[in-house]
């Protein structure tokens, strides 16, 4: 009879098209994943493997390779639900959302949650909106936390606080834009942020993927302005920096600001923040989950704190 073990070793070498590297990845010889192999083509008197330079999976080792995945996302669901019946004592829950949300999100939530369930193993997974959509998908993480919309499918939501996108802008910047002019622009700025009346200005951008890049994508396509970006990088962090220092216009997320206070006593008098005309600037931070995986108590009570705490 077949059991999970020579399932996960046929998964393993489906994947990997290559018993070489298949066995060293399961950490045994590569002789006792060719005899696994042998027996379950036996048991089934099918062919699973084409022998040939590189492996190919015959029709019924297509076929098998999807009922593997499918059985052993069953076997692990089933094992996630009995250990929550088992007095909720012990679990294991893994979160994503983005490195700069979480030093803001998480001081508020995990404290709490680490202290109502302390045997439940906790994992992060950092990454921008379309890696973490992509990760929650295919299973390797339980929630994520970010901006509605998600770009993900049958996914269901539970929001947790507004949020909204700001245009932050360096003194300097409009300075050297409009020499001069400062209290006028920025008294303009103040009435309504109009993207053209800064197309000569020089923008830091975060890489694209990170909604708050598509977000100023967008209104700089709406506004019909090519922008002089002078940096992009994967870290808000360091473009506000830079914007401190007057190096260029940026987008920055107002829940980040109120938890850097130091940094806006350095700023107060030469940055400033403006809110967007742009409905898309103005949304809804959510915790979301696979519609289609099983959601185990640890996770119920994740969103349950998140919703009390933030």
């Amino acid at each position: 009879m077949i059991n999970f073990l020579n399932l996960e070793y046929f998964l393993v070498a489906a994947e990997e098209l290559n018993f070489t590297k298949a066995a060293k990845k399961l950490f045994i010889s590569q002789q006792s994943l060719s005899n696994h192999i042998s027996n379950m083509e036996k048991e089934f008197d099918v062919i699973l493997f084409n022998r040939t330079t590189p492996l190919t999976l015959t029709y019924a080792g297509q076929a098998l390779k999807e009922k593997a995945k499918q059985m052993l996302e069953l076997r692990d669901e089933t094992y996630r639900q009995l250990a929550d019946i088992k007095d909720f004592s012990v679990g294991q829950l893994t979160l994503g959302l983005s490195h700069t949300r979480g030093r803001v999100i998480l001081p508020e939530i995990l404290p709490v949650f680490k202290d109502r369930f302390p045997n439940i193993d906790l994992k992060l997974v950092e990454g921008n909106s379309s890696e973490l959509a992509d990760d929650l998908l295919h299973g390797n993480i339980d929630l994520i936390i970010d901006m509605l919309p998600f770009k993900v499918e049958n996914v269901e939501t539970v929001p947790i606080c507004e949020e909204e996108i700001l245009l932050a802008v360096p003194d300097s910047v409009l300075e050297h834009a409009f020499p001069g002019r400062l209290k006028e622009i920025k008294a303009q700025l103040s009435e309504h942020t109009d993207l053209k009346l800064l197309a000569n200005c020089p923008f830091l951008l975060i890489n694209k993927g990170n909604r708050v890049r598509t977000i100023a994508d967008e209104m700089f396509e709406e506004a019909q302005i090519t922008p002089d970006i002078v940096l992009e990088t994967e870290n808000i962090q360091t473009v506000l920096a830079l914007a401190e220092k007057g190096m260029g216009i940026t987008f920055y997320p107002r829940m980040f600001i109120s938890g850097q206070e130091e940094s806006q006593e350095k700023a107060k008098s030469a940055l400033n923040f403006y809110s967007l005309d742009y409905s898309k600037a103005h949304g809804v931070l959510a915790i979301g989950y696979h519609k289609g995986h099983y959601m185990s108590q640890a996770t119920k009570e994740f969103i349950q704190t998140a919703k009390e705490m933030i």
